[in-house]
């Protein structure tokens, strides 16, 4: 089976709504002092199916990510 060659730019295409997870935790308050997303507010709606839950999931891995480098 031969393998794709990856496009470069999946993060841009993964992200349909720039800032729509952000806004969600905000309504929700569960945005930190510093501004950035509770991390336990976010594994509790990784958990969770449909949209929130699949942003939520995006945005942890997209934490990973950045630790790599």
């Amino acid at each position: 089976m031969a393998r794709r060659k990856s496009s470069g730019n999946w993060i841009q295409k993964a992200i349909k709504n720039p800032g729509a997870l952000r806004a969600q935790a905000k309504r929700e308050g569960a945005l930190t002092k510093k501004g950035t997303i509770d991390p336990d507010w976010l594994a509790k709606k990784a958990k969770q199916g449909g949209t929130i839950g699949r942003r939520a999931r995006l945005a942890q891995t997209l934490k990973r990510l950045s630790r790599r480098k």
